[in-house]
């Protein structure tokens, strides 16, 4: 008898609990606050030329650097971001205003740039990576490449609103 007052006592307060955080909308923001925002990474923003412009390509290709950009909490993808990305390559150091770019993103937050090869700069083959124009939080990624033969590279936002 005890064991089912102890049942019935928990499955009503459960349900009640369930109740009021569906009614109060406690539940949606328990979900919408799954994806956390992208931290900035040391040594991101090294050569960072503020307003690079938005090309169709950096130098003459070769090398494709691509990735996603979304809103933090919802994960809801992010049109028209524009992603800054440079780096050291076959045809310049990062440095050098020809090694940097600025792309948008796509309908689906989706961006890509095709730039030359890049070549490993004190010791790691990297790229550099920034959000920047400014209704999001800015971030600064240094991603680094598991070999200095590969020929893309991918990095991912997740931003937070100002």
């Amino acid at each position: 008898m005890t064991t089912d007052l102890i049942t019935r006592r928990t499955l009503i307060a459960a349900g009640g609990a369930f109740a009021v955080a569906g009614v109060t909308g406690f539940i949606v923001p328990a979900q919408a606050k799954g994806l956390t925002p992208t931290r900035s990474m040391r040594g991101g923003s090294n050569n960072y030329r503020p307003g690079a412009p938005i090309v169709d390509r950096i130098g003459g290709g070769g090398f494709w650097m691509s990735g996603t950009v979304r809103r933090a909490g919802d994960g809801a993808p992010l049109a028209g971001q524009r992603i800054q990305i440079w780096a050291h390559t076959t045809e310049g150091y990062e440095r050098d205003p020809q090694s940097h770019g600025a792309t948008l993103t796509d309908a689906n937050g989706v961006f890509r740039l095709e730039m030359p090869q890049i070549v490993p700069a004190f010791g790691q083959p990297h790229g550099h990576l920034a959000y920047d124009s400014g209704d999001f939080e800015t971030v600064f990624l240094r991603p680094v490449m598991k070999s200095s033969r590969d020929t893309s590279l991918e990095a991912h936002f997740v931003l937070q609103p100002v």
